[in-house]
């Protein structure tokens, strides 16, 4: 594959003028032209070079008054299964995603060399990643995985391995220590894996059974990652230690131990936190200061999403899907739940109490007049104690419900994004009828609120923390940056009307402002509408 800057650009198929180009390294943009031409870029700069491409162009694109950019990148989705049954992928594209990463949170779905795994780990993360209508989800490998996307998708994928195959396929599902002989199973897959063209390893420690992974463990696997030029991309473990610091202070050892590039993804501070989002940053700087290499990731929205089984204390998981419905039905065991909710004191509304939980996701006919309620309001309505309620609607919906609760604290977020190595990652859901409005408007929130309206950061600034910094995150040598030669991933938005429409009551609109995104060289939104095109594929290690 070609990379030079100076590759030869045939016939121009498209060319984009009269716009101001931010070429995402964060360099002042500069008004000139942007070709595309058998995929890839050609920047011109002066009035005679753009007069003679348009006489050449297939199609001339005005782009006065807009800015012409690198597409976004972003660093954290959950696209990994829906993208199959809805690969249009409007929530994504219509905000100028070009690339996003899945496999992340260690909930991946490959490698699985037996397929009642994979079937398994799809139903105990439908409630995450969703069930698909009409996919079959038949691979076992990273390269029978990756090969599903190839020209059939809007966007371009990179994948992670999660740490959760890998220790399903070494150790089974059971919360139990891992010798020398899994270690180098779980190496040797994610080997595998990573020659087959994965990006990384991800782990997700708040969600079994990934999360009985110990310190060591992931030292072991992010090493693994490093020799061969991956990252080690963590969701922390949330409940260790003061639950504060000690989470990230972890994500930086394993780090630290396993020689490797630590990106921490969705870095949020709650404003139930003891301490200051500075505290959090201090742990970074300090680590960077030694000569690690550790980035992060933050979305620009106050409320999360995930699977309900994430507020079911994590031994009832144990095993798997099979005997956590079991135990979910077990009258002594609801009433262990009840006690350690209790205890943190979750169990009503307010402080991020589980009434306020907002539920979705619901498959059977009669509990769809409750999608998008709160479990406190389902539970006024049945009269039901909500810790029994909580079981038996993940018990009769087979472990799928979504939920969406408080997130991150909105003055966290912006001291995060003022940091040199923030960047963005959505942490995008794709099922529910309400998810979180971070789904459908994380970037031109940042682009409208954070760098319009608020100055938080310049426009070039912003920029750059969605391309170029996480393509060399990644290792992306193609994509991230307008320069001749490179890939034409363009998103064309204009900076005074770009906004954001989503929001918790009303999260699935689509932004206003996002005109143009070309995936490719192959034109997936032209006047604010999808074209229908599906040229994204899987991005592979070593090759993109």
């Amino acid at each position: 594959m070609t990379t030079c800057q100076d590759a030869p650009v045939g016939v121009i198929d498209i060319l984009i003028r009269g716009g101001t180009v931010v070429d995402g390294t964060g360099s002042p943009g500069f008004p000139g032209a942007v070709a595309v031409a058998d995929g890839r870029l050609r920047i011109l700069r002066s009035p005679d070079e753009i007069e003679a491409a348009s006489l050449e162009a297939a199609n001339v694109m005005d782009a006065t008054g807009r800015v012409v950019a690198p597409g976004f990148i972003d660093l954290h989705s959950h696209s990994g299964l829906m993208i199959l049954a809805e690969p249009r992928h409007e929530p994504k594209v219509r905000q100028g995603v070009t690339t996003e990463v899945i496999g992340v949170d260690g909930n991946a779905y490959a490698p699985f060399p037996d397929p009642a795994d994979l079937a398994a780990f799809v139903e105990l993360n439908a409630g995450l990643d969703g069930l698909p209508e009409g996919v079959a989800i038949d691979w076992d490998s990273v390269p029978s995985y990756l090969d599903r996307f190839d020209g059939r998708v809007s966007v371009n994928l990179a994948f992670l391995v999660g740490n959760a195959p890998l220790r399903i396929a070494a150790l089974g599902w059971n919360d139990v220590p891992a010798d020398r002989r899994a270690n180098e199973r779980m190496r040797s897959m994610l080997r595998e894996g990573l020659e087959a063209g994965a990006w990384g390893v991800s782990s997700g420690l708040d969600y079994p059974p990934g999360s009985y992974a110990d310190t060591a463990e992931l030292a072991e696997l992010a090493n693994e990652a490093a020799r061969l030029g991956g990252i080690y991309h963590t969701h922390v473990r949330y409940t260790l230690g003061d639950r504060f610091l000690d989470p990230f202070r972890e994500a930086i050892e394993i780090g630290r131990r396993g020689e490797a590039p630590a990106h921490i993804t969705h870095f949020y501070h709650r404003a139930t936190f003891p301490g200051s989002p500075e505290q959090m940053l201090a742990l970074v700087d300090d680590a960077r200061a030694e000569g690690l290499d550790v980035t992060f990731d933050a979305y620009p929205y106050e409320w999360s999403s995930t699977r309900l089984l994430i507020t079911i204390p994590p031994w009832v998981q144990e095993g798997g899907p099979g005997p956590a419905k079991e135990r979910l039905a077990d009258p002594a065991v609801r009433a262990r739940i009840h006690g350690e909710l209790e205890a943190r004191g979750v169990l009503y509304a307010g402080a991020g109490g589980i009434a306020d939980i907002r539920l979705g996701y619901f498959a059977r006919p009669e509990h769809l007049r409750w999608e998008g309620w709160t479990l406190g309001q389902i539970g006024r309505e049945t009269g039901e104690d909500l810790v029994a309620l909580m079981c038996d609607l993940l018990l009769s919906e087979g472990l799928r419900v979504n939920q969406v609760t408080p997130g991150p604290h909105i003055d966290g977020i912006r001291r995060f994004y003022e940091h040199p190595v923030a960047m963005v990652g959505t942490d995008s859901v794709f099922v529910a009828d309400k998810p979180s409005p971070r789904t459908y408007g994380s970037f031109p929130r940042i682009l409208g609120q954070f760098v319009r309206d608020e100055r938080l950061l310049g426009l070039e600034t912003a920029v750059a923390k969605m391309t170029s910094m996480p393509a060399a995150r990644l290792g992306l040598r193609d994509r991230g940056r307008l320069a001749d030669g490179l890939v034409a991933d363009l998103v064309v938005f204009d900076p005074t009307t770009v906004r954001s429409l989503a929001t918790y009551d009303d999260p699935r609109r689509f932004p206003e402002g996002i005109g143009d995104v070309i995936v490719g060289g192959v034109p997936v939104v032209a006047g604010g509408e999808h074209t229908g095109a599906t040229p994204g594929r899987a991005l592979r290690r070593g090759r993109d």
